[in-house]
């Protein structure tokens, strides 16, 4: 057993995520990790990639996903105006485009300190890091081995706080595929991301065999208060959680749910700033998430702050912000 601040993290599930983040990655990420390394220098202590590229290991269609941690939000920017916001509602989120190999690979990669990395997956309320990094995920970069072990922590400190608070929105007995699924699900409708169950259960079956040896790795560990019956295909667990319990977890996905909304509107905003072709970004996010589609008239999008009020309202009469 290792300790993460208070929480204790079995030794099987550190080594399934050090086996699972240790893989190599493609070339193109590569190389889309050391062209956000080279934007902010020294201050990078490790790279992280995830999302829908990691998962289907195309990096020529659409855009990765990755995460710059670094030591200092003043260290990581030339201008304080940067390090400012990103302190005050982490991460920043920019765009890239690397040649590569006669494509153009593109990225959007989040700066956060590796600080509140840490806290972000074991203590912040909303799931906005420990619901994505509870996923599967590549390391692609670290400054040494005990950053990179720093990383692993953490990470294995997203899953069990996943656990934790998906735990009480579960029936009496659930499978693993059930556990996830409702975790990932409860975590999507946290932000502008109206993905259904069966969406986030496909994550799962992208992969069953990993997120199965996660979830015996941590259950019968007896890290929670859980029973497993081992006899039954597929396996299946028991957990006994009173109602007082229950209805204080299932307030608590409800305020997630509305302070989710407002955080990630408050993101998009933030993004005009720090995204290349901020609007279309936003309006691209919100298209791709919820189904609406705005159409821009040019002159609305030379002055940004004007156009996204006039976004905003057409998204919200059209029912984007579910």
């Amino acid at each position: 057993m290792h300790k993460a601040g208070q929480i204790i993290i079995p030794n099987e599930t550190l080594q399934l995520i050090r086996a699972q983040t240790d893989q190599e990655a493609p070339p193109g990420i590569r190389a889309l990790a050391d062209a956000a390394r080279a934007c902010h220098g020294e201050s990078v202590r490790a790279v992280l990639f995830y999302g829908s590229c990691l998962r289907t290991g195309d990096v020529h269609d659409g855009l990765a996903d990755l995460y710059l941690l670094v030591d200092d939000y003043r260290s990581a920017f030339k201008g304080r105006t940067l390090a400012f916001f990103n302190q005050l509602l982490p991460p920043n989120v920019f765009y890239l485009e690397v040649p590569f190999q006669g494509h153009l690979l593109r990225a959007k990669y989040a700066v956060l300190t590796l600080d509140d990395f840490n806290k972000g997956v074991g203590g912040w309320f909303h799931s906005y890091l420990w619901g994505r990094f509870s996923q599967q995920c590549g390391l692609i970069y670290s400054q040494n081995e005990i950053i990179a072990e720093q990383v692993h922590k953490a990470l294995a400190a997203a899953v069990l706080t996943f656990f934790t608070k998906t735990l009480p929105q579960l029936d009496s007995g659930f499978t693993a595929r059930d556990l996830w699924s409702t975790g990932l699900s409860l975590s999507y409708r946290s932000e502008l991301r109206p993905e259904d169950a069966d969406g986030a259960g496909r994550l799962f079956d992208r992969d069953p065999e990993y997120y199965q040896k996660l979830t015996d790795a941590i259950l019968v560990a007896g890290t929670f208060d859980v029973s497993v019956n081992s006899d039954v295909t597929p396996i299946c667990y028991q957990v006994d959680i009173t109602p007082g319990d229950r209805r204080l977890n299932w307030i608590g996905w409800r305020v997630r749910f509305l302070q989710g909304k407002v955080l990630s509107v408050l993101r998009l905003l933030k993004g005009l700033f720090t995204f290349k072709g901020g609007v279309d970004y936003i309006l691209w996010k919100i298209e791709r998430h919820s189904g609406v589609r705005v159409e821009v008239d040019p002159s609305l999008k030379r002055i940004p702050p004007l156009a996204i009020v006039v976004i905003f309202w057409r998204l919200f009469r059209q029912g984007a912000f579910r």
